[in-house]
């Protein structure tokens, strides 16, 4: 567990030497604070994280409530049922492909072959179930499987070999997009069965209203089920731990916005397939990185390579996993995004499709520098890009001026966490 340092003014009265009291600094937990002191801990630990530079993801909820007043003030149909409903579709591909590039950011690095290997997925499925006949899951399993053969392989010369990540990377969005076009044949377009299992990832919606309002009420019980365990279990080791009036305060919050968005699937088809997995995966990757063994390394090895070698910490090995499942995800969102188009063609993974990737992992809040950022970080980044997409298009404004109002957004983000990294340093948080 993570221990804030910060100096009380009691502390600067404390000592003769006030040049000595920056070197004596007291361990204060902002959940003991909060405790404490109440409504004034809040307004206390918020001064002190805007000081720092830490406010999370404030700033980009902040910036997707502005984007769609905008948009909605421009046009009335942004906001509509059908529009949301097909925004959240929409973003799943990307989404997926951005969950993966987390895990990489995390490290430090990036993953420049996330688009050519999502194709890469989309050719092999359509190949093996639509041309050799092969039954859809297991084409579905093998396409996915050649994603993270292809991470797992990029991984090893840049872990193993010493090669830096950016090239490897380089070389696998080259190599993979010509294996694609190799795979696909002359044809270069392979159409889906539109009752097949990939087309349903993406056009099923579960109709029932029952199924939109019991993933609220499974998201939002599972919410406050796993931070009042955690609390109980931080009580029963003695450390600080977030009173329960607070477990409560985010758990109705968390429940309104919940219900809010099954109200808008259930106005027009219902829950859609896409959006569930989405959250599936969201929630199972979130637990990844942030309960296990294996998610504190990896936040680990990208705060300092030295430490965590010294610590006993398999560089190379999480390394290697890293990118393969930067690969198996970039696999997935690619069978989304073939589903989306009912076709595997040559021009999938090209475009847009990697800048959109990354610019959602990091307009969402995952630092490029590594070791901060959460997978929820894709889902709030890729509902900013499509969001802007969709409000444009809305507009009828043209696609470049899409891409230089989304390339502005995103150097906007970066600019941001460059200052927010240099501002901790300053506060001796980094």
């Amino acid at each position: 567990m993570s221990i804030d340092k910060t100096s009380t003014p009691a502390d600067e009265h404390a000592v003769e030497n006030p040049e000595a009291a920056t070197a004596a600094v007291t361990v204060v937990d902002p959940r003991l604070l909060v405790r404490e002191q109440g409504l004034a801990g809040y307004v206390g630990e918020f001064k002190r994280k805007l000081k720092s530079g830490d406010l999370g993801s404030i700033p980009v909820v902040l910036g997707l409530v502005i984007i769609w007043i905008i948009f909605q003030s421009l046009n009335s149909n942004f906001l509509t049922a059908g529009n949301l409903s097909d925004m959240s579709v929409a973003m799943v591909g990307t989404g997926m492909i951005a969950v993966g590039i987390v895990f990489v950011l995390l490290l430090g690095e990036i993953d420049l072959s996330v688009g050519s290997v999502s194709g890469v997925a989309g050719a092999v499925f359509a190949v093996l179930a639509v041309n050799q006949g092969m039954n859809e899951w297991l084409a579905m399993l093998l396409a996915i499987l050649t994603g993270t053969a292809a991470g797992a392989l990029h991984g090893f010369f840049f872990a193993r070999i010493g090669v830096p990540a950016f090239a490897v990377t380089l070389a696998g969005l080259l190599f993979w997009n010509g294996f694609m076009l190799q795979v696909l044949g002359d044809n270069g377009t392979i159409n889906l069965d539109s009752e097949g299992v990939v087309a349903k990832l993406t056009s099923y919606y579960f109709a029932d209203v029952a199924a939109a309002y019991g993933l609220a009420v499974v998201v939002t019980a599972g919410y406050f089920l796993s931070a009042y365990f955690g609390n109980r279990r931080r009580e029963a080791a003695g450390v600080p731990s977030r009173p329960l009036s607070e477990v409560i305060a985010r758990t109705v919050l968390l429940a309104v916005l919940a219900f809010a968005v099954a109200i808008v699937f259930n106005q027009y088809k219902g829950l859609p397939l896409a959006v569930l997995i989405f959250v599936v995966v969201l929630l199972l990757t979130d637990f990844v990185l942030r309960r296990t063994t294996y998610g504190r390394k990896v936040f680990a090895l990208g705060g300092s390579v030295e430490a965590s070698r010294r610590a006993g910490i398999s560089v190379t090995g999480v390394r290697i996993s890293v990118f393969a499942i930067s690969g198996t995800f970039a696999a997935i969102g690619g069978l989304f995004i073939a589903s989306k188009i009912a076709s595997a063609n040559q021009g999938a993974g090209a475009g847009d499709l990697l800048m959109n990737a990354i610019a959602a992992a990091v307009i969402g809040g995952t630092s490029l520098f590594g070791g901060r950022g959460r997978t929820w970080n894709a889902l709030l980044g890729v509902l900013v890009i499509v969001s802007i997409q969709y409000g444009l298009a809305l507009q009828g404004v043209a696609s470049p001026v899409q891409y230089m109002i989304t390339g502005g957004v995103l150097l906007v983000t970066v600019v941001i966490d460059a200052v927010t990294r240099k501002t901790q340093k300053t506060a001796g948080r980094a």
